[in-house]
């Protein structure tokens, strides 16, 4: 007990107290470990808020505006943000059907930029912004459901080689911003409300080409919650949600999510719910967002509904991942000093809360850990997570892969992992860590695609793991 009191102390972590002794089986003592929360703003991925970019592409192949890492670098060291939404306009492409290779270069450089600066990307392709006046002035100026398909498949490799880095793809391509209403092609164009059978099948071959442009397991998200519920024939209601049977499968239901980008303006959020009662569509949403991505922008104050209780209450509800905090300012701004929670709230927040662990174990010999980890955020993460039992040794460090999902750690719940895991095979004294890194291989070694828990003096930000406080003898 000596030698390990000795280690602990050369490997600068806390002794555990007489308290935190809980058990002693023959050679291998548990040590119960409690951890203190942080009330700092942690800079996670894929969740908080984010900044709005966007780039064009004239007909004379002006109008790209390029990111730069710097800028990107700063969201994070500034700000705590750590995503942008990246909405790339196609204004020459809207009556040609090739993308044209210079421009496809600028897309790649695009996403080089937001690899080297640490960052992910909401992803958005759209080929037009409104005119004058308002209403906005017909034509719209988007493209026909055949070029749209075209060009999907031209963007395909770009999306596929990139997809780590993207967080999601928002359907896009349809009618003004992107936003599917405004359009020349997928609706009636003197009344955008009058969409015709053919043209929700044309709206659900755009969808469904997305989908098969992005890995199995990225996810696109749609403006309206009826634009899911109308193509691919599930009910309105929290019944038509996604239960967490068939979340993850890989199906198109179980890979759209939603954006409200009329959050809090008027009761239906200027047409975004279009249930009768509006409640049965927010239903659907709340149930959709326990395992989908929710997130959008506000765009006009509507007190007391967009005030800050109505609204934190409602970003709950939905389980908001993200929100814009470029638009609307006249909204934001009534929050005050509480916009800090909602930077706090957005998407997960992980924390450690307690951890029971051996002391001891023979090499290769089993390793108890058992772990409660508090989500006090208001969503759950939604693209996969590798999770690892890092065993961290002066001069080698081991992992062990964690048979455990943290989009299944929902929000307001505390989950509790009790496993056996092997310890290393070669002696040592090893400090024990968590490590809940990108799915994605490629972004597994960057701290800056790891999750940080809301907890005091436990972050490695060199490694991107955090320290569980125990040390464990290999003997």
């Amino acid at each position: 007990m000596r030698r390990l009191i000795a280690a602990i102390a050369v490997l600068g972590l806390a002794l555990p107290t007489q308290a935190a002794v809980a058990s002693s089986n023959g050679m291998q003592t548990t040590h119960t470990h409690s951890y203190t929360a942080s009330d700092d703003v942690i800079a996670n991925p894929e969740r908080g808020f984010y900044h709005h970019t966007e780039t064009h592409y004239y007909a004379d192949g002006s109008g790209y505006t390029p990111l730069d890492a710097t800028t990107l670098r700063n969201f994070r060291t500034q700000e705590d943000i750590t995503q942008i939404l990246r909405v790339f306009y196609l204004e020459k492409f809207a009556g040609q059907d090739v993308l044209d290779k210079a421009y496809l270069d600028k897309v790649r450089a695009d996403f080089r930029t937001i690899r080297a600066a640490g960052v992910k990307a909401i992803v958005r392709f759209a080929y037009a912004l409104p005119g004058d006046g308002w209403p906005p002035p017909t034509p719209y100026g988007d493209a026909p459901l055949p070029r749209v398909l075209k060009h999907i498949k031209q963007l395909t490799p770009i999306l596929r080689e990139n997809s780590d880095v993207i967080e999601l793809v928002q359907e896009g391509f349809i009618g003004l911003w992107g936003e599917g209403y405004y359009t020349d092609y997928f609706s009636d164009p003197t009344d955008p409300s009058i969409v015709t059978d053919q043209n929700w099948a044309d709206r659900k071959a755009v969808t469904d080409a997305l989908l098969r442009a992005l890995p199995r397991d990225r996810m696109i998200q749609v403006r309206t919650p009826y634009m899911k519920q109308r193509t691919y024939g599930v009910p309105t209601g929290t019944a038509g949600g996604l239960d967490a049977a068939h979340a993850y499968d890989g199906s198109p239901v179980a890979r759209i999510g939603h954006h409200n980008d009329c959050f809090l303006a008027s009761p239906d959020d200027f047409g975004t719910y279009l249930s009768d009662p509006i409640e049965l569509d927010k239903d659907f949403v709340a149930q959709d967002s326990k395992y989908l991505p929710q997130g959008g922008e506000t765009c006009a104050v509507n007190s007391p509904r967009s005030d800050w209780p109505s609204a934190s209450e409602e970003m709950a509800r939905m389980h908001f991942s993200f929100l814009n905090t470029d638009y609307n300012h006249d909204v934001l701004n009534t929050w005050g000093s509480e916009i800090t929670t909602a930077k706090k709230q957005l998407g997960y927040r992980f924390s450690l809360v307690k951890g029971t662990f051996s002391g001891s174990a023979r090499p290769r010999g089993n390793v108890s850990v058992n772990l409660d980890i508090r989500n006090s955020g208001w969503a759950a993460p939604f693209n996969p997570r590798k999770v690892e039992l890092v065993f961290q040794g002066a001069k080698h460090s081991y992992k062990v892969t964690l048979p455990v999902d943290p989009r299944r750690w929902a929000p307001g719940t505390t989950t509790s992992l009790a496993l056996q895991v092997r310890a290393p095979a070669v002696p040592g004294h090893y400090r024990l860590l968590l490590n809940v890194s990108d799915g994605a291989p490629r972004l597994q070694g960057n701290p800056a695609y790891s999750i940080q828990f809301a907890n005091t003096g436990t972050w490695q930000p060199a490694t991107g793991y955090n320290d569980l406080g125990q040390v464990v003898t290999v003997k």
